[in-house]
């Protein structure tokens, strides 16, 4: 088996930033494993360029994870797509400035960060309106596909390779032909030389596994975590829960990303992967697989009864006549 190339996210503050690059070590065996990070840009200030220009300098590629301030909802999504584009603007003009170099641009896609904290906090109910709303406004959802082609198509003008981060629910609402998960939470679904599917386990432990094994054939490239970091207030994985994603997750991409860098670091995991055996066999998550296959089809129809309402219409009219035919005798009877 050819061995998985590795892309360690890292989303940090600048001074823990500069902190974590400044261990020798975290930049020899990132240079041992040939892998690359995606660096979250939270802020284009002087000393986050100066980590970029020192990664250039050894030869890490850097992927540029473009973000937005956590007022403006922090990952792309259907609401920011106009401040999204000034931020590329914005990371032009740095780029220039520091003479950057980049192994690609990416576009993390989730609901706004305020609805994300909310959903955690149990406060759901708070966000059925602004749902409500966001589902049967079509033409907004459109407006801002239509901006981020845009954008994504000025990022290759500019010579960049271009990646997403998407949540995998993004899979079956294209095989049901569905769009309403999309805009409900204000998902959109991009074109991108690299989709990269994020398959965390630590965020549903009972049926991750199974739920990773089930997305990644339809992965181009694979997120697997988190080791702990960034917002995420998840449990972390340990070494044995991160082994086996990793292990499950490389018989379908050889692009693996691994969330995140400083989680890895923190808990050992790093100098670990250096001698890593991709050969062990890992068990296949046979029942929980199963479970999300199953729970994947009735979304699925689901989502395609929300995309072609006329037809299951039809089809129920279709069985009260049927039945109402075929028990037409018996009334008959009951009338004599």
């Amino acid at each position: 088996m050819q061995q998985p190339h590795l892309t360690f996210f890292c989303e940090l503050e600048p001074d823990a930033l500069t902190a974590l690059f400044s261990d020798a070590s975290v930049v020899e065996t990132l240079l041992e494993l040939q892998a690359a990070v995606s660096l979250g840009l939270i802020d284009l200030c002087p000393e986050r360029a100066a980590v970029v220009q020192a990664l250039n300098r050894v030869g890490i590629p850097v992927v540029a994870w473009l973000l937005l301030p956590k007022a403006e909802g922090y990952w792309a999504n259907a609401d920011n797509a106009p401040q999204m584009v000034t931020r590329y603007a914005e990371f032009r003009v740095w780029t220039a400035r520091y003479a950057l170099r980049w192994a690609g641009v990416a576009i993390d896609v989730e609901p706004p960060y305020a609805e994300v904290r909310a959903a955690m906090q149990g406060h759901v109910a708070g966000l059925l309106p602004r749902w409500g709303r966001r589902a049967l406004d079509g033409e907004r959802h459109d407006r801002a596909t239509s901006i981020y082609a845009t954008l994504i198509d000025q990022m290759r003008l500019d010579g960049h390779t271009v990646e997403s981060y998407q949540l995998p629910f993004i899979v079956d609402e294209r095989r049901a032909g569905a769009r309403l998960l999309q805009r409900l939470l204000g998902l959109v679904d991009l074109r991108v030389d690299r989709e990269v599917l994020m398959l965390y386990t630590s965020v549903m432990p009972s049926v991750g596994p199974g739920l990773l094994w089930s997305y990644a054939r339809d992965a181009q490239g694979i997120g697997v975590g988190s080791t702990g970091g960034g917002v995420d207030d998840f449990a972390p994985l340990d070494w044995e829960a991160l082994a086996r994603d990793l292990r499950l997750a490389c018989r379908w991409s050889a692009a693996l990303y691994v969330f995140s860098l400083e989680g890895c670091v923190r808990q050992g995991f790093l100098g670990r992967l250096v001698n890593f055996d991709w050969e062990t066999p890992e068990p296949v998550p046979e029942l929980a697989a199963r479970r999300v296959l199953w729970a994947r089809r009735v979304w699925r129809a689901v989502l395609w009864g929300g995309a072609h309402p006329a037809v299951p219409l039809a089809g129920l009219l279709g069985v009260v006549w049927i039945c109402r035919w075929l028990t037409r005798p018996l009334r008959r009877r009951t009338r004599r």
